[in-house]
């Protein structure tokens, strides 16, 4: 991941993690939850687990990691909760984020990188695909849509990427981006004095 791999070179402690997953209660929860095997599961209950991993995830990992001083990347956070099964799942996008924000205490992430994809180009990159991929087209246009409408609220907390560009210009684009949060150009600025 070149967003890790950034933070390693300019020598920063990095946690590098993903939801669900991340702890060995979310990947046992992960499997459930992506299987297809596992089939339908209410959309009440699917929230309630994404939520209960990610409750353990904030407590067992992301905490520890940014009491020690170190960065979090997290592939997923709440904003996914909000998009998948608030929007996706035809939910009350409220009250998703409020069982997000009392399961992770609260806890908001400094910036969120949405790499933005039309619906049917990013279906069309999948190798496989888990339990909620292989739902309608539909489905994914109202996550990206609710995607695009939670940075639109808070444009200095989300950083949408395009990412039908290259690769290069992706890694280019979220470099500058995330040069620009303030606690990293502080340490930016110490450093270089």
């Amino acid at each position: 991941m070149p967003l890790f791999r950034f933070f390693i070179r300019s020598g920063e402690k990095v946690l590098l993690t993903r939801e669900p997953g991340g702890t060995e209660l979310g990947n046992q929860l992960r499997k459930i939850l992506l299987d297809p095997a596992t089939g339908d599961i209410a959309p009440r209950s699917e929230a309630l687990l994404y939520a209960a991993d990610r409750a353990n995830h904030v407590h067992n990992k992301v905490m520890p990691a940014l009491l020690g001083g170190e960065i979090v990347i997290s592939d997923r956070y709440i904003d996914s909760s909000i998009a998948y099964q608030g929007a996706g799942r035809v939910m009350q996008a409220n009250e998703i984020a409020r069982l997000s924000k009392w399961a992770t205490d609260g806890l908001i992430p400094n910036l969120t990188i949405i790499m933005d994809v039309p619906a049917e180009i990013g279906l069309g990159r999948l190798n496989g695909a888990d339990r909620l991929e292989q739902e309608p087209l539909a489905f994914h246009e109202r996550v990206r849509r609710e995607f695009l409408n939670l940075a639109a609220i808070d444009p200095d907390r989300y950083f949408i990427v395009d990412a039908t560009q290259s690769k290069e210009e992706i890694r280019q684009q979220i470099a500058s981006r995330v040069a620009l949060i303030p606690q990293l150009a502080l340490k930016e600025s110490r450093t270089t004095k």
